[in-house]
């Protein structure tokens, strides 16, 4: 009963809505360094007609002068899942994506997007890859790994740039307002009411997070995945997650 209602959420959300195609939602904390590059890319892939909704968590920077060119500026108390959650509730659009301020979406993005939602998919994310482009082994193993995991369990993270319909959003009961794995938790819900596909385009992240600490830094997020699979609080895992993180 509930995939039904999935599936019929997830074709609502394909057609009688009087909004924009997509809504692009963008949380952000002192990101002026990579977030003009990355609303250009995402502006130029799905369209001039996208709405932008970029939810800052606190910048002291000139984060919030640059999202002000591209769409609708909100202020949200510092955490992802809260600050995506505030602008899924502003967005008027038919297909959310949820986009991370260092993450490029590429060539052809509304074109994927579009079929996959057509062919009855209520939401999905993206290959993951990493940019500058990896050419070092260790990096090419981690966008394998990340994508095998992908293929294989239907999760994804939200360096993948995750989407959904509004009517599948809405019928999952949206983001979560979790300090950290709100992505995955958000994936788990989607699934239990509508298929999760993977696209083959890939979208692009900076390799900023494992630069200078590769091996901790994968070691450290398979730990707190793991931890958070058991059962642990999230909140608790956010603490020590905020202690341990390299600078």
């Amino acid at each position: 009963m509930t995939r039904d209602r999935g599936r019929a959420a997830a074709e609502a959300g394909t057609g009688g809505h009087a909004g924009p195609e997509f809504s692009v939602i963008v949380p952000t904390l002192d990101e002026e360094a990579q977030l003009e590059e990355t609303l250009r890319r995402a502006k130029c892939a799905l369209g001039p007609e996208t709405e932008f909704i970029i939810v800052d968590g606190g910048s002291r920077d000139r984060t919030r002068a640059i999202a002000g060119r591209y769409g609708k500026v909100l202020i949200a108390s510092r955490g992802r899942g809260v600050q995506l959650a505030a602008g899924a509730r502003e967005a008027t659009g038919r297909v959310l994506v949820f986009l991370h301020a260092d993450t490029w979406l590429p060539e052809g993005s509304a074109a994927a997007l579009r079929e996959s939602v057509l062919a009855g998919a209520g939401a999905g994310c993206f290959r993951f890859a990493l940019h500058p482009r990896a050419r070092e082994v260790r990096y090419r193993v981690l966008e394998w790994g990340v994508n095998w995991r992908t293929r294989r369990f239907r999760t994804a993270t939200g360096d993948q740039t995750i989407f959904a319909s509004r009517a599948v959003y809405d019928a999952c009961g949206g983001i979560p307002a979790l300090p950290l794995f709100e992505d995955v938790a958000f994936v788990r819900a989607v699934r239990r009411v509508t298929r999760f596909e993977p696209l083959t385009e890939a979208a692009r992240t900076s390799r900023r997070r494992w630069e200078g600490a590769f091996l901790r830094t994968i070691v450290r997020h398979w730990v707190l995945r793991a931890t958070f699979a058991a059962g642990v609080n999230p909140r608790r895992l956010s603490r020590y997650h905020e202690r341990r993180a390299p600078p």
